[in-house]
C-alpha cells in the first residue's frame, strides 16, 4: 500500500530546562481527514534543550490542506513532571509544502495543544468549520482567563492577577531573568545593609556623601550629574534630554498667575532685548505643574509633606542653552509666594529649582513612566491576548512587544506602591501617586502619544540640541514605515479593516479599559481605514519600546544623586527670600535610609539583563510569509543605520544622549 508521508521537524526552545524526557504525540488534521495519534520517537533522547528532531507521520491518503496540529505530552514512567518548551513545528507535506506551526509555549503532562499553521489569517478569511470552531474556542478560553480589574477609580484597568505565579509560564520571566533580577536585589540590598544605610534615619553630613551610596555603581552621566547639578544650563538641559523630556512648552503669553515682569528677567536676556521680544521670537518656554494644585503631601511623623504646583520660565539664549530665569512655587501669586530669580542668593535659587525637580520626578515616576508606559502597555497586552487568536496577523506582529510586561507590572506594582516602596516614600505617597495619575489621565490624548504631533503641540520643532526629539522622530518614522508595510500586507483595502470584527473589538477594549471611554481623549473607538490602523499600531510599538526607554533607561544616571531628583523634601518651600543656607539644603533632602531605598530601585530598573530582546529583533518565527521576513530585515537595517548615526553624534557631545539608540532599546517593557 502506498502511504502518504509527512516530515515533522520539531524544535525545542533554547531556554533553561526546556527539554523533556516525556512522551510527545502529534496528530495532523487536514480537510480530508486526520492522521493517527503518532508518538515522536527516534533513537536516543528526543527533546533536548535547543534541539531539533525530525520524524515521519504516515497516512493512508493525503490529508489535503493541513488545518491543525495537535501536540500531547504524557509521562515517561514515574519521572517527575518536566514541562517542555516547544518553539515551533514545521510539517512538510507529501506535496512538498513546508508549513510552519508556531508554538512558543510550555506544555505540561496531560495537556493537549492545538496549533494553527500557515499564513496569518483574519477572522473573515476562515471558512472551514474546524478552523472557525478552533478560533472561537481559543478566544473564549482567552477571555475567561485574561480578565480586567480596577486598580483604582479613574485609572487604566489592569490584569486580574494578584501574583506572577498565576501567569502562564511562557508569559512569566524566564528562570534566567528571575535569577538575575533576584541577584541584583540581593547584592544591592547587602551592600546598603552592610553600610548601615537601609532604614537609617540619619541625615547626610554633606552633599558629597550622597555620591558614595554605592562603591562600584556609577556611570559617566551619574558622575557628571553630581558635579553639575547646580548649574542652570544643565537644569534646563534635563527638561529636553533628561529622564522626563518634552515637559516644557513654548510660551506665547505669560499666564496671569505668573506675574514675571520685564525688570525681573531683563538681566538674564540678551543685551538690548526684552521679555516681550523674546516671547515673540519664540525663545521663552514654560513648565507648569498646575495639575498638582491643591494636592496634599503624605503624613510624615505626624506632619504633612509639601507638594509644590510650581511654574518655571525658561529662556533659550543666544548660545542655544535652555536657561531657567524665573520660578514660582505655588500657582497663586502672593507675598508669601515670591518669584525666585537667578540673581537671588545661591541657596534660595537652588532650593527653588529643587522643588521644581521634586514635583517633576514624582510626575515622571507615577505618570510618564508608570502610567503612560507600563500601565498603557498592560492595556495593550491584555486586549491583544483577549481579542486576537494566535493566527491573527496583528497578534503575530505585536506579541513580541509585550514580552515580560505582565510579569513586571504584576510583580512591580506592590513593590513600588506598597508601604515603604519608593513611590509611597515620595512626597505625595501612595494615595497621592494614585491621585496624580488620576488627574493626569485626561491629559493623555491620542495626539500626546503621537510624538510628531506632541512635539508640534509644544512648539518644540526647532529647539536646538533636543536629542530626544531628533532621535525619537527618526525612530517614529522607521517604526511607522515598518508598520505600514506589515499592516498593508494583511489589510490591502479599508474594507478588510472594517470586516475584521476581532480588530474592532481590540480597539474598543483599549478605548474602554485604557482610556475609560473618554471620547475627548481623541483615541479611536473603532477603525475605518488602513491608515488609522497603521497610526495606532505605530503608537503602540513606539510607546512600549522607544518611549519606555526614554523615561526608564536613564533613571540611575540622572536620579541616583538624589539632590538632582529629590523624590521627597522634608521642609516646606521658602515663602520669603534670604532665609536659607547650605544647612537648609541638607535638612530638606531625604535621609540616608530614604535615599538608599530609592537608589536601590534605580539600580534594579537600570540594570542590563542577559536575555534582553532589542527593538527590531523577532527571535520567534511566527510569520510564514517571505514578504514579512523581508520587511523585518529592512526594519533592522534602518534601525542599525540610525544607531550608527546616533553613536557618531554622541562622540562629539559633552553629554551623550543614548537612550533612544536602537541598539539598547528593548522590544518591550520588561523591567
Amino acid at each position: 500500500m502506498i502511504m502518504a508521508e509527512y516530515k515533522v521537524e520539531v524544535t525545542t526552545g533554547n531556554l533553561v530546562k526546556a527539554g523533556t524526557d516525556d512522551h510527545v504525540y502529534v496528530t495532523l488534521f487536514g480537510i480530508n481527514g486526520q492522521s493517527e495519534r503518532t508518538e515522536l520517537d527516534n533513537f536516543g533522547r528526543d527533546f533536548k534543550t535547543g534541539g531539533i528532531g525530525t520524524y515521519t507521520i504516515s497516512t493512508s491518503l493525503s490529508l489535503g490542506e493541513l488545518l491543525l496540529l495537535k501536540v500531547e505530552k504524557d509521562p515517561c514512567f514515574l519521572l517527575p513532571e518536566d514541562e517542555w518548551y516547544c518553539s515551533k513545528i514545521v510539517v512538510t507535506t507529501p506535496e512538498g509544502d513546508a508549513i510552519l506551526f508556531p508554538c512558543y509555549r510550555w506544555i505540561s503532562r496531560g495537556e493537549h495543544v492545538e496549533l494553527r499553521g500557515g499564513r496569518a489569517m483574519k477572522v473573515f478569511e476562515d471558512d472551514h468549520p474546524l478552523l472557525v470552531e478552533h478560533r472561537r474556542e481559543q478566544l473564549s478560553l482567552k477571555k475567561s482567563f485574561y480578565r480586567w480589574k480596577t486598580l483604582a477609580e479613574g485609572l487604566p484597568h489592569i490584569i486580574d492577577f494578584n501574583d506572577t505565579s498565576e501567569l502562564p509560564t511562557e508569559i512569566r520571566f524566564s528562570s534566567k531573568r528571575s535569577d538575575e533580577v533576584q541577584y541584583t536585589k540581593i547584592t544591592t540590598g547587602i551592600e546598603l545593609k552592610l553600610k548601615g544605610m537601609l532604614g537609617s534615619t540619619e541625615k547626610f553630613d554633606s552633599l558629597e556623601d550622597m555620591t558614595k551610596i554605592f562603591c562600584f555603581k556609577s556611570t559617566t552621566i551619574s558622575e557628571y550629574v553630581a558635579e553639575h547639578w547646580k548649574e542652570d544650563d544643565f537644569f534646563g538641559y534635563q527638561f529636553l534630554n533628561g529622564i522626563n523630556p518634552n515637559r516644557i512648552k513654548r510660551c506665547s503669553e505669560l499666564p496671569k498667575n505668573f506675574p514675571v515682569t520685564e525688570e525681573m528677567v531683563k538681566p538674564f536676556l540678551k543685551e538690548g532685548s526684552s521679555l516681550k521680544e523674546e516671547i515673540e521670537e519664540g525663545h521663552i518656554f514654560i513648565y507648569d505643574q498646575k495639575k498638582v494644585d491643591g494636592m496634599s503631601g503624605r503624613d510624615y511623623n505626624g506632619e504633612p509633606l509639601y507638594v509644590t504646583p510650581g511654574l518655571c520660565l525658561f529662556y533659550l539664549n543666544p548660545q542655544n542653552k535652555m536657561m531657567p530665569i524665573a520660578i514660582q512655587l505655588q500657582q497663586q501669586p502672593s507675598e508669601k509666594n515670591p518669584i525666585f530669580l537667578p540673581s537671588d542668593s545661591e541657596t534660595d535659587w537652588l532650593l527653588a529649582k529643587m522643588f521644581i525637580k521634586n514635583v517633576d520626578i514624582m510626575d515622571h515616576e507615577t505618570v510618564h513612566h508608570l502610567m503612560n508606559t507600563h500601565f498603557l502597555a498592560e492595556v495593550f497586552t491584555v486586549a491583544t491576548l483577549r481579542c486576537f487568536p494566535e493566527i491573527h496577523p496583528l497578534y503575530k506582529l505585536l506579541i513580541p512587544h509585550f514580552r515580560y510586561t505582565l510579569n513586571i507590572n504584576i510583580g512591580g506594582r506592590p513593590a513600588l506602591l506598597a508601604p515603604g516602596g519608593p513611590l509611597s516614600m515620595s512626597s505625595v505617597g501612595y494615595e497621592g501617586s494614585l491621585e496624580l495619575m488620576r488627574r493626569s489621565l485626561p491629559e493623555v490624548t491620542y495626539s500626546s502619544l503621537c510624538l510628531p504631533e506632541n512635539i508640534t503641540a509644544g512648539g518644540l520643532e526647532s529647539v536646538p540640541n533636543f536629542y530626544y526629539r531628533d532621535d525619537g522622530l527618526r525612530l517614529w518614522e522607521i517604526i511607522n514605515r515598518f508598520v505600514k508595510g506589515m499592516v498593508s500586507h494583511y489589510y490591502p483595502a479599508d474594507s478588510d479593516v472594517q470586516k475584521d470584527t476581532e480588530l474592532q473589538e481590540w480597539i474598543s477594549e483599549i478605548f474602554t479599559h485604557g482610556f475609560l471611554g473618554n471620547k475627548a481623549s481623541g483615541f479611536p473607538t473603532s477603525f475605518h481605514t488602513v491608515e488609522e490602523v497603521i497610526k495606532f499600531i505605530t503608537v503602540v510599538i513606539f510607546t512600549v519600546s522607544a518611549q519606555h526607554a526614554a523615561v526608564n533607561n536613564g533613571q540611575f544616571d540622572y536620579a541616583v544623586f538624589i539632590p538632582n531628583a529629590p523624590i521627597l523634601l522634608h521642609k516646606p518651600p521658602p515663602t520669603t527670600k534670604g532665609q536659607t543656607s547650605q544647612e537648609t539644603i541638607l535638612e530638606i533632602l531625604p535621609n540616608v535610609g530614604e535615599t538608599a531605598a530609592f537608589a536601590a530601585m534605580l539600580v534594579l530598573l537600570s540594570e542590563k539583563y542577559s536575555d534582553q530582546v532589542f527593538l527590531g529583533t523577532y527571535p520567534e518565527q511566527r510569520f510564514d510569509e517571505p514578504a514579512t521576513e523581508d520587511m523585518i530585515d529592512k526594519f533592522q537595517e534602518e534601525l542599525s543605520l540610525l544607531s550608527e548615526a546616533i553613536t557618531t553624534r554622541n562622540a562629539k557631545l559633552e553629554i551623550p544622549y543614548t537612550y533612544l539608540n536602537p541598539s539598547i532599546i528593548e522590544n518591550s517593557i520588561s523591567i
